[in-house]
């Protein structure tokens, strides 16, 4: 066996390099490193003895080399020249800059004014930018002590372009929001910065919004739970920052309001331009989940906890098939019979009794959604876990009964089911900005999909500083135990040297397993996972992780909007220092662990010293802290408290030292606890300051954060993400990602693994051996690569799709908002068009222009227009039969010329005179036009009699409606409520069915590939057919519904006011 382990890591060819120790080493394993594309690492012992060997001057040329080699390719790449063509902007701010400086606050501030009135006088904004650049950028000098760095600069101008600016970790993308955000708010219209989460939309609003403030453009803030007024007050801000979820979904609500007084956004311009935080989570990761808002359809509840039961009897492989890639399940034919015993029923798929929906998400639930990975389970509920983001996801529901299979799965109380009301993609709704644009640190693997889909482009931004990071190569492990271990054991080796360790894991089930596996060793760690007890500490758990021995397991670190800082954020660490001191004072009530989390692990991180002048402050806060509970009888809940503690922080970054001390100072009846607590507050943050940047400077040279990724994504972004987490503006750090063979992606994409496996078993028996090299980076590249290209297509595909639902969309809810916000006028036009419309389809449906009235249908359209109509025409067309209408039709074919303001059919009842006043006679002009231009109307010899029947129809139909109107005493106002109403109602009630067909469509047509026809093609046809027939129907319902209101109003009053 040794033998041929040898010939084959050894062929004669081959000059093995010997292993060299380098000073500071990245990580103590030191595999074998070999000429050829594959390595073996060592025995632990044998790792830490190798020694130096002869060619570490080959590997220094090929390091010059490949340095070489990037120059190159940086010099040739588009984005080089874009990115230089924009040092001219960056040239005009940096001239502009002493000027600016020279300005008072007041006058900084008045150059808003200034700017604002340059636009309406004619200039661009293209005009103004450079200057308005060099205001912001010393406003952020002024209010944050922050002033944007030459690149930022840069990434300000990508994003006003309509770019996406991709820029590394730590490189400030929040502060270069501030730059595109200001600089389109001076038009008046409108600015949103999407993040994605409200924590990040909250400190943002409050962080930068000091800059705009400053500057005098309001800034407003959306956040869960509050009230419409709130939202319409916030959404009216020059700038208003919100997240994703929350946009779309008051878009999506704003779009079933009842009134206009209900509409919370900018309408009817609702978008004018966007700055999308972490955009291609945004846009990518999140492009497959569409936006829904549900209604409650409580029916077959019952069914879902037996159908539980039958998955638990199903056996995968006898029973069912899976596919892990798309998530779908097929039953074999034993077990569609097996169910079909256990059920008593012939057929799962009969419409009587239909199990077969409720038996195949059974299945789902059982294979795909986890516990501790898809959901967790908290006070009797399954809550989501958001795998991009690991957060939980409350407000969120899987739809189409899958939330209820989990709920059965789990035993828990079933809710109902839901039926789809309103529904809109990420992708659609920011289409909907005329101008979008985007940040984050990893889009450029993404680039062709954005300029596809959005026609955005990526522009890399340089770094302020060099990136020294160091990625490993990737381990691969025959076994998950075997990487656990490995883990586990650099975990330990770092955190022995003293460096900080982040280790990014993929679910709340694996990263509790390593915390187990490091408790067992003894090793001190923090968790930052969905769970509440870790959630409700993300924030100080970031902020603790670059700190001297610092161990931070998380499930994901996208989104989390806190940079990790080598030594420890010294602002989080000051805050910690004044809740350690004065919460027990201000409050006797214990946090709970489940709501307010963990304390985090300190055990072994250096203590802060706190200077003398600090103490003090801070004894004389406690003693302040303790008469306020006490002897004001104060008695605050700890979430008060924490708050309390929260809202003097912010006190001292919005008031100077002596504004504060001068408010602590105060002779007043109430203790100024407030100022005491900022004052204490900004003492011991200069210590923090000192603290953290010595303790910076020591995990410095000790190589920085090592970032450790325990799987490979589906996108190699994702795994970026992570990377990026060390190696922040120009700091040391390395990375090293460990994947198993038997991780899910390997399964979900049939990712053959056995010849690994069986590669490692001749060589040895320890499965704890990693093998590494280019070929195995290569294969699990090429298997990112292929995981990505297939999502794109999901994503191609949804959006394909989506874009047919778009337009329908786009029209209905335009015409929606026209009924809402236009005045009364608009609003009987409305009716009155729908009338026409609904006369002119019952006369198309029996009528035809090439044939002779004889041979018309006119028996059956007589009774389709009385039918319409309910009681209203019931004294008018009593007598009218089909051969009256025939005689009447054959005279007006022999006249030469009618008189079209009065016209009517011969022998036939006159319309009520009812087309009084100019307005109403245009009207009725124009109705006459638009039939006579009507492309739909068949050519023929009696077309022109065709079309007189319909204005005939229609004008006695509207003269009718007008008159029953006026008999019923109401005043016009009244009247337009109830016509608004109406048609609003019939519309949301037509365009949800809609949606319920569409979707089933959607999942219908997949099954005609199967006869060679084009899914996309079938899917445009048939959804299209459905969208005419919808509109027919509305306007139908419409007219019918408004009719028999007016000729019985009492009897139906409370139906359309209610």
């Amino acid at each position: 066996m040794a033998a041929a382990a040898s010939a084959v890591l050894n062929p004669p060819f081959i000059t093995p390099e010997q292993p060299s120790r380098r000073p500071n080493a990245i990580f103590w394993t030191r595999p074998i490193s070999y000429s050829s594309s594959l390595s073996l690492s060592l025995s632990r012992r044998q790792r830490r003895l190798s020694r130096p060997g002869p060619l570490v001057a080959v590997a220094s040329l090929k390091e010059n080399l490949g340095r070489l080699r990037k120059n190159w390719s940086d010099l040739t790449s588009l984005n080089y020249w874009v990115v230089r063509d924009y040092y001219r902007l960056v040239n005009s701010v940096n001239a502009l800059e002493p000027q600016i400086q020279r300005l008072s606050d007041e006058q900084l501030a008045a150059k808003t004014v200034d700017f604002r009135v340059r636009l309406r006088q004619g200039e661009t904004l293209a005009d103004i930018q450079a200057e308005a650049f060099a205001v912001v950028r010393e406003a952020a000098r002024r209010k944050l002590g922050m002033r944007h760095f030459d690149v930022q600069i840069i990434g300000g101008a990508v994003l006003h372009d309509g770019s996406i600016a991709e820029m590394k970790t730590g490189e400030g993308k929040t502060l270069v929001s501030t730059l595109a955000a200001y600089l389109n708010a001076l038009t008046g219209e409108g600015v949103h910065v999407v993040t994605v989460n409200d924590y990040l939309a909250q400190r943002d609003a409050e962080w930068m919004g000091r800059v705009h403030r400053f500057l005098g453009l309001s800034v407003g803030l959306i956040q869960r739970g509050m009230t419409s007024e709130e939202r319409r007050s916030n959404y009216g801000c020059d700038i208003t920052y919100t997240n994703n979820s929350e946009l779309g979904f008051d878009y999506l609500r704003d779009n079933l309001a009842g009134t206009s007084g209900q509409l919370v956004m900018r309408w009817p311009k609702p978008f004018h331009f966007a700055i999308v935080d972490e955009v291609d989570s945004v846009l990518i990761d999140e492009g497959r989940n569409p936006l829904l808002i549900s209604g409650e359809a409580s029916k077959d509840a019952a069914r879902y906890p037996v159908a539980a039961k039958i998955a638990e009897l199903l056996i995968r492989g006898l029973h069912y098939n899976v596919e892990l890639k798309d998530n779908s399940v097929e039953l074999t034919e034993e077990g569609i019979a097996l169910a079909e015993m256990a059920l008593e029923t012939n057929d799962l798929w009969d419409e009587n009794d239909p199990w077969a929906r409720f038996v195949m998400n059974a299945l789902k639930a059982k294979e795909f959604y986890r516990r501790n990975v898809q959901y967790i389970v908290r006070n009797g509920k399954a809550l989501i876990i958001n795998e991009l983001t690991g957060r939980v996801e409350e407000k969120r529901r899987w739809s189409e009964g899958i939330h209820q299979a989990v709920e059965a799965k789990e035993g828990l109380k079933i809710q109902a089911d839901s039926v789809v009301v309103a529904q809109i993609t990420y992708q659609s709704l920011f289409k909907l900005y005329p101008k979008l644009s985007g940040m984050t640190g990893t889009a450029k693997t993404e680039e062709k999909e954005f300029l596809k889909m959005f026609q955005m482009p990526v522009i890399e931004v340089p770094p302020n500083l060099p990136n020294i990071r160091k990625d490993l190569p990737i381990q691969a492990f025959a076994t998950a135990r075997g990487k656990w271990e490995n883990v586990r054991e650099e975990v330990e080796y770092m955190f022995r040297q003293g460096r900080p360790v982040l280790v990014g894991t993929t679910s709340v089930e694996n990263s509790e397993y390593l915390s187990d596996l490091l408790k067992e060793r003894k090793i001190p760690h923090n968790v930052l996972n969905a769970r509440p007890k870790y959630a409700a500490r993300e924030a100080e758990i970031v902020a603790q992780a670059g700190r001297k021995f610092a161990i931070t397991i998380s499930t994901n670190m996208a989104g989390r909007g806190t940079d990790i800082i080598l030594g420890g954020n010294p602002k989080m660490l000051a805050k910690e220092v004044i809740e350690d001191s004065l919460l027990s004072f201000l409050t006797q009530e214990a946090p709970n662990v489940e709501v307010d989390g963990e304390p985090t692990s300190q055990k072994v991180l250096s203590k802060i010293k706190i200077g003398s002048a600090s103490l003090a402050l801070l004894a004389k806060t406690a003693l302040m802290a303790k008469y306020v509970s006490k002897g004001e009888g104060k008695s605050w809940t700890y979430q008060k408290a924490k708050s309390m503690i929260s809202e003097s922080v912010e006190m001292s970054q919005s008031i100077d030292w002596k504004e504060l001390e001068k408010l602590a100072n105060e002779q007043s009846e109430m203790y100024p606890l407030g100022p005491t607590i900022a004052l204490a507050y900004l003492s011991v943050l200069k210590d923090c300051e000192a603290h953290c940047l010595s303790e910076g400077s020591e995990v410095k040279r000790l190589g920085g954060l090592h970032v450790i990724g325990t799987s490979l994504h589906e996108s190699r972004r994702i795994d970026n993400q992570l990377r990026g987490r060390a190696g922040r503006q120009g700091d040391p750090g390395s990375t090293r990602f460990m994947v198993s063979l038997q991780d899910e992606m390997f399964q979900k994409f049939n990712f053959d693994t056995e010849w690994a496996v069986r590669l490692i078993s001749k060589i040895t028996n320890d499965e704890d051996i990693p093998i590494e090299g280019d070929a195995i980076v290569k294969q699990l590249l090429a298997l990112q690569i292929n995981a990505e290209k297939y999502f794109f297509g999901i994503r191609k595909s949804l959006v394909e799709f989506d874009e047919v639902l778009e337009v329908q969309r786009k029209h209905v809810y335009d015409l929606r908002q026209l009924i809402l916000t236009g005045d009364i006028e608009s609003c009987s036009q409305h009716v009155f068009q729908y009338m026409q419309a609904v006369v002119d389809e019952i006369v198309f449906g029996n009528v035809n222009a090439l044939k002779h009235p004889s041979k018309w249908n006119l028996g059956k359209l007589l009774k389709e227009f009385i039918g319409i109509s309910g009681r209203l025409l019931d004294d008018s067309f009593v007598g009218i039969s089909e051969e009256t209408l025939l005689k009447a039709l054959a005279q007006l074919h022999e006249l030469s010329s009618v008189d079209i303001n009065n016209f009517y059919l011969p022998n036939l009842p006159t319309p009520p005179n009812a087309f009084r006043g100019i307005r109403r006679k245009t009207s009725s002009l124009k109705r006459w036009l638009a039939i006579c231009s009507d492309d739909s109307a068949r050519d023929g010899r009696y077309r022109a009699t065709a079309n007189l029947l319909r204005k005939y129809l229609g004008d006695f139909l509207i003269a009718s409606y007008l008159d029953a109107v006026q008999e019923s005493g109401y005043d016009d106002a009244y009247v337009k409520e109830i016509e608004r109403a109406v048609l609003v109602k019939t519309l949301d009630c037509f365009w949800r069915d809609h949606l319920i067909n569409m979707n089933r469509l959607s999942s219908a047509v997949n099954v005609r590939s199967f006869g060679h026809r084009n899914p996309l093609e079938e899917y445009k046809i048939d959804g299209c057919r459905f969208f005419i027939s919808m509109l027919s129907a509305t306007r139908r319902l419409t007219v019918e519904s408004l009719l028999r209101y007016w000729s019985s109003p009492m009897e139906s009053q409370e139906l359309f006011v209610s």
